[in-house]
């Protein structure tokens, strides 16, 4: 890899709210094709982190440099950036007013003004790659968590960003529901897409991820691939907090 592969080049970020230091120094390059996925402690700065990358949240010092650009200069549109950094959320965030379908077409025909036809098709194709096309014309309260989330990453798949994001996309799931999302997300990975997921699943995190971010109290402690982070980690602060979760792995 060259440092044209760098999507992000992440530079002593910090984030502060208030008082509270959320986020102490993160330092990390985020390369084209890596399944980067960052686990940790609850409160460790996880989910801060990600929503940093798609500027959910203002950094309060530090860069964060995507494509050759640093998003943490005033002169940048945030919908320009977000249009290339997807992102998934925890409680997948749909509009319950409009169909699936309509979900999904939205930004097709808002953002990259295609017409209507051209939206309908293109979605109705990402919906079939997920198994819900025979759910086009449902609405949100119709869905189970597992298919709204499924509607979720065809959403921000739509919009084909550079990399995706996912916080925590299985919390909010019943058991028996995360299987269908993990698979959503593992067969993007086999695609070549890029993602940084922020999840609790170890079993997915030690088969899917290329790379591994062990954060704790606002810092990455540890980093490696899922080999080294979860067969030798180096770190007492990782061993520590893998024996506690080791049951999932």
């Amino acid at each position: 890899m060259n440092g044209n592969d760098v999507l992000f080049e992440i530079r002593d970020l910090k984030k502060n709210f208030g008082a509270l230091e959320v986020l102490r120094g993160i330092s990390t390059d985020i390369r084209k094709g890596e399944v980067v996925v960052v686990i940790g402690p609850s409160g460790s700065g996880k989910s801060t982190f990600i929503r940093c990358l798609n500027l959910l949240e203002e950094p309060t010092s530090g860069q964060i440099i995507f494509e050759g650009t640093d998003c943490t200069d005033k002169s940048v549109k945030t919908h320009r950036h977000r249009e290339k950094v997807g992102m998934v959320f925890q409680q997948f965030n749909l509009f319950n007013n409009l169909s699936v379908l309509e979900n999904v077409t939205i930004s097709l025909e808002k953002v990259k003004k295609l017409p209507a036809a051209q939206a309908k098709e293109k979605a109705m194709a990402l919906l079939r790659r997920v198994g819900l096309e025979d759910k086009a014309d449902a609405y949100p309260s119709q869905l189970s968590g597992g298919q709204k989330q499924r509607i979720a990453i065809v959403r921000a798949m739509a919009l084909d960003p550079d990399v995706m994001l996912f916080d925590e996309p299985t919390s909010a799931l019943d058991p028996e529901m995360v299987g269908e999302v993990l698979k959503v997300i593992q067969d993007l990975a086999r695609e070549g897409v890029t993602m940084v997921v922020v999840t609790h699943e170890m079993g997915f995190a030690r088969k899917v991820g290329t790379r591994i971010l062990f954060m704790d109290e606002g810092v990455i402690a540890e980093e490696g691939t899922p080999e080294e982070i979860f067969e030798a980690p180096k770190n007492e602060r990782t061993r520590d907090f893998l024996s506690k979760v080791i049951n999932v792995i």
